[in-house]
């Protein structure tokens, strides 16, 4: 059976995570979960794939929408990537009770992320 790697998880970034929270909230309905320590707040959209805010930084200038894909196997992918021409720029670390992450450019330039959940 064939991994069918779906777009699992999307970041924007934001300058004022309480803003960003009530306007998705109040304008998509958006169930929305604060992870104070990480000043990172999740939305789940009924139905459809969920995501996070992420705080504006260099790493994430505002505008940026980071996409996840899902991956079985992340080493795997990463290998596909280069060879594919991509440009693997955080490898695969750990993320406690999600999974495994990593990001790369792909030859357009556009960053995404990969995720390779704990329980597939």
């Amino acid at each position: 059976m064939s991994h069918k790697h779906l777009i699992t998880h999307i970041e924007f970034s934001t300058r004022d995570l309480e803003g960003s929270k009530k306007f998705y909230s109040d304008v998509f309905e958006w169930k929305i979960e604060d992870f104070p320590g990480m000043n990172y707040a999740t939305f789940e959209a009924e139905g459809g794939t969920g995501g996070g805010f992420s705080p504006v930084s260099d790493e994430t200038p505002a505008g940026s929408v980071l996409v996840y894909i899902n991956t079985p196997e992340l080493d795997v992918t990463l290998d596909k990537i280069r060879a594919a021409g991509g440009t693997v720029l955080m490898e695969g670390y750990d993320i406690p009770g999600v999974g495994r992450m990593a990001t790369f450019k792909d030859p357009t330039g556009n960053t995404v992320a990969l995720l390779q959940p704990l329980m597939e």
